[in-house]
This record gives C-alpha cells, structure tokens and sequence, in this order.
C-alpha cells in the first residue's frame, strides 16, 4: 500500500497512519497553506500511539477506503501526536472541553486555516451509536455547513478561539500582579497561608478517599500520585492536624489497593494508566513512563515514612520494569500499548488452564488461589492477575517460582506495541526518581541508570550550537526527524533531573549543567507581565494562543515544576535569583492555594519551599554515613550538597557504568568546590536555612538533632 506524509516522520504514533489512505499531513504550515489554497477547513486527530480508542477509530474510520476519500476530498487532514506537541493538544483539548463539557483521546477538531477551532469532538464511531453520529456524518455536516453557512461557521470559529484563549489565560494571580511583576518582585504566600492550603487540601483529600477500596473517587481511578505525596508531606510536616483517617493512613490504604489490584503488573512490574472499576481490578492496560516515575516517588516516600518492606517490593520491582522493557540506549521509551495480538490486555491475561500448563496442577492451585484465577474468569474470560487478600504482597518462595514461570512464559506471547519516543519531560522525571531512589536505597543500577538518563538528555536533547532543550530524540541514528523545541516542562523538569543527579553522585558539573537550563528557562518561557511560565518558548512557532497552564494534570504543570526544582537549585548553586525566581512563580498561584489546593499539589510544595525555607544540608569531606542519615529521612524541605572527593566524574569500569555508589567512589582529581560546601571545614554537616547555619555537626546523632531543630524554626 502506498504511503502518505507521514512516512518521513519518526513519531511512531504518526508513523502508525503512514500506510492509511488518508492524505495525512504533520502539524505545520505546509498543512494549514494548503488549506488556505484549497479554501478546505482542517481536520486535526490528535492522539498518542498506546491509545486504545485512537487505535479503534483508526481501524474504523482512517483505513476505511470511503471514509478516507471522503477526508481526502472535503478536509485537509492533520495527525498530531499529543506527546510530542502537548502545546497543540492542550489549546484543542481546551475547544473540545468547551464545546463538549468533556475530553479525551483520539481528539478529533476542525478548524480554520487559522487555526481557529470551530466543532470538537473526541471518538467518532464508523456508524451511528449510543446517540453519536457517525465520523462520516460529522464530515458530511462540516461540509455542508462550511459550503453554504461558511459566515456562521467563521463566527463560530471566532467564538470558540476566544473561549480557548479565556481559558488558556492565566486565571489565578497573586495580589495586584501586573505591578508586582513589572517591578521585579513578588507577593509570595506566607507561612499562615500555606499552612491553610496544605491543611485544607489534606482535609479534602480525606474526604474523597475511598474508604472500601483505597485511592479516590470511583470509576475510572486514577493513582493520583500527586495527592498521595500531598498527604505524606503534610503526615511529616503536621500541618494536616488532626484529621479521621490520619493522612498517611490513606495514602496506605491507596498503596495497599493499587499494588494488589490489576492495574500493578504481578508478574513483571510496573502500573497500567488507570482502573476502569472502582476496586482496582480491570486496568485500561497501558503503562505511560510518567506513572512508573510518579507513582515511584510516592511508594520510595511511603518506604522512608513508614518502613514497611512492602512498598521498597512495589518499587524494585517498578524499576525493574523500566529499566528491563523501556530502556532504549541511554533513554527510557514513552510507553507501552493497551493491545496486543489485535486484543485489549491480550499480554496480561491468563487462564486456569494456562497455569496448569505452566505450573503444574499442585503449584497452579496455589497460584490461582493467589492471584484469584478462576474458570470463569473476571476479564471477557480470562483472568487479570490481582491479590484478592488486599495488602497481602509479599510473595512465598513458591509463589516467587510461580512468577518467574509465568513471566517466562509470558515473554514468549506477542508484546504490546512499545513508543519509543525519548521524551525529555518524562526521561527527566524517570531520572529525578531513579536519582532520588537510589540516593536513598544505595541500588548501584539505579544510579548507573540515572547517570546514563542524564547524560542522554545533556547530550541528545539539547541541540549543540546553543543548549536549547528539544523535546523528543529522533528515533534514526542518522538524526532525521523534525526538530521539536522543548517546552517549559521539558526544561523544568531536566533542571530537577540535573539537581538530583549532583545530589545523588556529588559531582558539581550537574548543578552547572542545571544553572544554564534555569537560565534558559526564565529567559524563554517566563511570563513578566502576568506571571508564571508559558508552554512555549519565545523562539516557538506561534499558535492560534500561547498555551499556559497552572494547574496539575496526570503530571505536574510546568510552573509548579519549575518553583520546586529552582526553589532547590538555589541552595546548592548560591544562586539567590533563582529562589526569588521560585518565589515568583509561587506568587503567580496564590490565588490558586487559596481557592482550591488541591488544583496545585505540586504548586502547593513549591510554596512549602518559598514559605517555610528549605534545609539546606552541607556534608564536608568523606562523610558517607552522614550523607546516608540524610538520604534516609522523608523530609521534602531538605536540600543534600555534599562533594564526591576530587569532585570530578565518578571513573568507569568495565561496563562503562559508574561505580556503585558516587558517595564511596575513590578520589580524583580536584574540582571547584559546590558553592554551598566552600569555605566550610571538612568531616562535618552544617544545616542552614535562609543562609543561616546551625553548629555543625559531626555526627549521625548531632546531624539528626540540627535538622529537627531547624525544621521546628
């Protein structure tokens, strides 16, 4: 079958639909010219490659013969990969929730040749169902109306781009923002504020707790892991109060359910995107790189807080995962597909007779009594893998036999499609998390791991001349593939990878590393007038609006991001700009912690940072043990600099990976000393906060009483 446009792209959602018989073109001004000169609206299907819907309407509509040529003969038509443009997909998620009161995934616009959107949907079906119309009655209607209402259309066109850009604008700024933006100050939330927010936000994520079935709300569930951190760091700060049930005892519950659930992959690790049922049992089976960091974080924190093996299981097996099925050269892929074999889940599900098969009939009775097989199944026949004894994780040795069997086994079927995209924002936040983790646990392949993410996102997603972030490595060796510059997540979140990989391996050349990006950061997304962070960059095409956002999605928003992780940067860097830089963004969503927390989780430490101060922990000289004491606590505020001896990359062995701990590495040669290590004597920890130092400390015990006392402060 010959193929379209979208044959010399390297996004394998678009190179999916290079063989459709549509006329495809990329997002571009190539596409939108042409529709200027054909005098055609456009069509804008915006998806992402392990998008089960997206595949189903590809099935029904974009390889239709009929339905194509009708495309090819009234639209021009417009693939979008979601993950590789979010700007484009968050302005025309925007129309669609605003037409629709709704959204998701395939996205399916059409718009003017400017751009301007004027009717919104998501799926079509390929015939009339449940009250939809069909994707080609849709088309027939936008024809129609585009050739004999073409007036009526383009009003309406102006009516919804307006509504997107009111929507896109920054809604909550601090008090009086324009002058103190354009002074150069900020009006950032005080003490009693944040502690308000933190409170309130904890005392409503309580009440939507689940208390039957762990997590929040209903069907779909979602893991939610930035509540869940919310509630763990206002378990360690105290600021929730006293609340029924007690803040981490929820966040254990949310564990507890999702690691015995379905939505945890029993046999080989690692998170689907979220629960089609309350209980956790049937997973939309997709596993997106961002969960596996996210939900990381929050099981790694769970383990420093609480001390129970279970959840440093949860996360070894998590990493395992990762770095076993998404490693690619240095980087980590996107994701992996819902299908396989043309069915949904078709990977994951087992049958009784299949453990008899591969375990033998006295192991398999065992095994299903474990993991709930039963003959009838609970998945159109077949069994999802779950632990029907809620929390009960840790697996007997013959249950342990059990899984490397069927894993083994398992590895043989056909493996769902894998995305093999190498997104910065998301390598960014596998790296911080694999950085983080290993400073803590001491798993040598986690820092070798994190160390090579680093290196790859230094080196393939920065563009040589000038260091400017690009979003996504092109997948060929010979570096084809349109050049996508970086949003402000990508950048926002290789500064917090950077900052935690200096931290992790005491090597000052990534704290410098990060103080360029931050740099660039503020200089190309920086809103001066209103605030907060831009999606895009003032080198960045321009759009039908330029994108904001303020509050957290599945990940993070850029400015929250970006607060946390310069808030952090300049403890170590001395850099005193970049703080009020974080105090700044706060400043941008005060009204946000003020009106609804729970928006802005990731805002909300952010400003426990600007507010509060964070504890900046300096360990001089070879001092690993209390390096260790400090790694050990859950305690978001602090910020660890402490100095590899010499300073300089850790050596290589065999395998060119670093050594197995950057803290016990031997010396090297000499290095200039990280900032907030100068001029302090050696074989000591000193805890400051707000460039104020308590007596230093020399060992585990003093070091552990300093920091209590600072935190009470």
């Amino acid at each position: 079958m010959p193929e379209n446009r979208l044959a010399a792209e390297t996004s394998p959602y678009l190179l999916q639909h290079a063989a459709d018989p549509v006329d495809w073109y990329p997002f571009g001004d190539e596409a939108f010219d042409r529709a200027r000169e054909l005098e055609r609206p456009v069509f804008l299907s915006i998806g992402y490659s392990s998008c089960h819907w997206c595949h189903v309407m590809a099935h029904e509509s974009f390889a239709d013969e009929a339905t194509a040529a009708q495309m090819n003969e009234t639209v021009v038509s417009v693939k979008v990969d979601r993950e590789e443009r979010p700007d484009v997909d968050s302005i025309y998620m925007e129309a669609v929730q605003a037409a629709t009161g709704g959204g998701g995934w395939p996205m399916s616009v059409f718009t003017t040749a400017e751009g301007k959107p004027f009717f919104a949907g998501t799926y079509f079906p390929d015939r009339p169902r449940h009250g939809s119309p069909s994707f080609r009655q849709v088309l027939a209607a936008v024809s129609d109306a585009w050739a004999t209402r073409r007036d009526d259309v383009l009003a309406q066109a102006d009516s919804l781009a307006a509504a997107v850009a009111r929507r896109q604008r920054l809604s909550v700024t601090a008090v009086r923002p324009e002058r103190a933006a354009r002074a150069g100050q900020a009006v950032v939330p005080g003490r009693e504020l944040v502690a308000n927010a933190v409170a309130r936000a904890a005392s409503h994520l309580v009440e939507l707790a689940d208390p039957a079935h762990g997590g929040f709300g209903t069907a779909p569930k979602f893991p939610q892991p930035l509540f869940l951190d919310l509630l763990l760091r206002a378990h360690v700060s105290g600021m929730a109060g006293d609340l029924d049930p007690a803040p981490v005892d929820v966040v254990v519950d949310a564990l507890e359910s999702m690691a015995s659930g379905g939505i945890w992959d029993h046999l080989g690790g690692g998170f689907a995107r979220y629960s089609v049922d309350r209980e956790w049992l049937v997973p939309h089976f997709e596993k997106m790189l961002y969960d596996q960091a996210l939900i990381g974080r929050v099981y790694l924190h769970a383990w420093q807080c609480t001390g129970d093996i279970r959840w440093r299981q949860v996360l070894s097996e998590l990493m395992a995962y990762v770095l076993r099925d998404l490693s690619l050269d240095g980087g980590i892929a996107s994701s992996e597909d819902a299908d396989s074999e043309g069915e949904e889940g078709r990977f994951y599900l087992w049958t009784r007779d299949e453990l008899d098969e591969f375990l033998g009939a006295t192991l398999a009775k065992t095994a299903s009594f474990w993991w709930g097989v039963t003959d009838r199944g609970n998945f159109e026949g077949r069994n999802v893998l779950h632990r029907p004894v809620r929390g009960d994780l840790i697996r007997p040795g013959e249950l342990e036999e059990a899984r490397r069997r069927l894993f083994d086994a398992r590895a043989k079927r056909e493996r769902p499609g894998r995305d093999a995209k190498v997104l910065a924002e998301w390598n960014a936040m596998m790296c911080s998390t694999l950085a983080e983790a290993a400073l803590v646990l001491g798993e040598p392949a986690w820092e070798a791991a994190a160390v090579a993410i680093a290196e790859t996102l230094d080196t393939e997603l920065r563009r040589p001349d000038d260091g400017r972030v690009l979003r996504v490595r092109p997948l060929s060796s010979s570096g084809a593939g349109r050049e996508i510059l970086g949003f402000a997540a990508d950048v926002a979140c290789m500064i917090d990878a950077f900052t935690r990989v200096g931290q992790l391996t005491g090597e000052a050349r990534w704290f410098d590393k990060a103080v360029e990006l931050a740099e660039q950061l503020l200089d190309l997304f920086e809103d001066d007038e209103e605030g907060g962070l831009f999606t895009t960059g003032s080198d960045a095409p321009s759009l039908v609006v330029r994108p904001k956002e303020m509050t957290d999605n599945v990940t993070p928003a850029a400015g929250s991001t970006a607060a946390v992780a310069l808030a952090r940067l300049a403890a170590v860097s001395g850099r005193e700009d970049l703080f009020a830089a974080a105090e700044r963004l706060v400043s941008a969503g005060a009204l946000l912690l003020h009106r609804a927390p729970t928006a802005a989780p990731e805002l909300l430490r952010a400003a426990e940072l600007t507010g509060y101060g964070t504890i900046d922990v300096a360990v001089t000289g070879d001092r690993a043990d209390l390096v260790d004491a400090v790694a050990s606590r859950f305690e978001p505020r602090i910020v660890l600099a402490w100095q590899r001896p010499g300073g300089s990359p850790s050596p290589a062995d065999e395998r060119g990976q670093p050594p197995a701990s950057g803290r016990h590495a031997e010396p090297a040669e000499a290095a200039e000393p990280i900032p907030l290590l100068r001029d302090r004597p050696a074989g000591a920890a000193y805890v400051c906060r707000f460039g104020e130092c308590r007596l230093p400390a020399r060992s585990v015990e003093e070091l552990q009483r300093e920091i209590d006392a600072a935190l009470s402060v």
